[in-house]
């Protein structure tokens, strides 16, 4: 009787999980396996390929665009990921308090993930346009000359870090709110009456049992911003001098695989970046001992 009652839930566990695990399967999984075959071969026109060894992995070395590009999407992670964490959280602690209109504010905080990235960055692109968008217009009420937020190479990597700390904020904040909502009010009535402060409470209590919550916020904003893509893909010219500037790994893999055709090249760069994203995410995973308390 109990191995019947097993097998019978063996056989529901799995068939619940089947969707999901399917869809992983053919969505990540063997995609992930056909680029890695692929950055070892050359494309050589419709669709053919040939085996080439390390050929891809002995350019990709002396590449100095692969390795601008990866200076690029590192430069776009360390400002972009300690904003974006940081103002999650705080988004998160306001409006886990009782202020009026709490609802709206969440709401209005949410709706840049709700929207289609291609959307967003043509609605940012018109802001930052240099000859009529609204921020040089705004700037020029105040005295300040128009800036050439998406061609100057020296500001637009700031430009495509605003847009990706405004896209992300949103959905961070929801999932620090949902940990935020899991700690006991006991542990902060308790500390009122030992007479903390708003600030003492915050360190005290609110940031360490938080943490297995910003643990998986870190993780997951650090391998999205490693990923970044689409923003500029959107906003800045392929042709103008800020390109080289801005594009990321991600880019120059659509850009060797779509653009030129060189999907053998391509795969190699994206699995430059995998590899890159496993380490860091390795290391994250082995120092959460030392400040993750679960």
């Amino acid at each position: 009787m109990l191995k019947k009652y097993d097998k019978q839930h063996l056989f529901f566990g799995y068939l619940f999980i089947a969707p999901t695990a399917i869809g992983l399967i053919l969505l990540n999984i063997y995609p992930a396996i056909q680029t890695i075959i692929l950055s070892f071969q050359r494309s050589t026109g419709f669709g053919n390929t040939t085996f080439v060894g390390l050929d891809n992995f002995k350019k990709l070395v002396a590449d100095g665009e692969v390795w601008q590009s990866l200076l690029n999407t590192v430069t776009y992670v360390l400002l972009s990921v300690p904003a974006i964490v940081i103002l999650s959280l705080l988004t998160a602690v306001l409006l886990n308090t009782k202020i009026k209109g709490r609802s709206v504010y969440r709401t209005i905080y949410f709706l840049p993930v709700i929207a289609a990235p291609s959307a967003v960055a043509m609605l940012w692109r018109w802001l930052f346009n240099s000859e009529y968008g609204l921020i040089n217009l705004v700037l020029e009420k105040f005295g300040i000359n128009g800036i050439p937020w998406m061609t100057n190479p020296k500001i637009a990597i700031v430009t495509i870090v605003i847009v990706g700390i405004w896209s992300s904020v949103g959905y961070n904040m929801i999932l620090l709110l949902s940990g935020l909502q899991e700690i006991p009010k006991d542990f902060y009535e308790a500390a009122t009456i030992d007479g903390a402060s708003s600030i003492q409470k915050f360190f005290k209590i609110t940031l360490p049992l938080v943490t297995p919550t910003l643990f998986f916020v870190v993780v997951t904003t650090i391998i999205g911003a490693f990923q970044v893509f689409d923003v500029i893909f959107m906003m800045i010219e392929p042709g103008s001098n800020a390109m080289k500037h801005t594009q990321s790994l991600a880019y120059l893999f659509y850009k060797h695989s779509f653009m030129l055709n060189d999907k053998g090249y391509g795969s190699a760069i994206v699995v430059l970046l995998l590899v890159i994203i496993m380490i860091i995410t390795a290391f994250q995973l082995k120092l959460q001992k030392k400040w993750v308390n679960y």
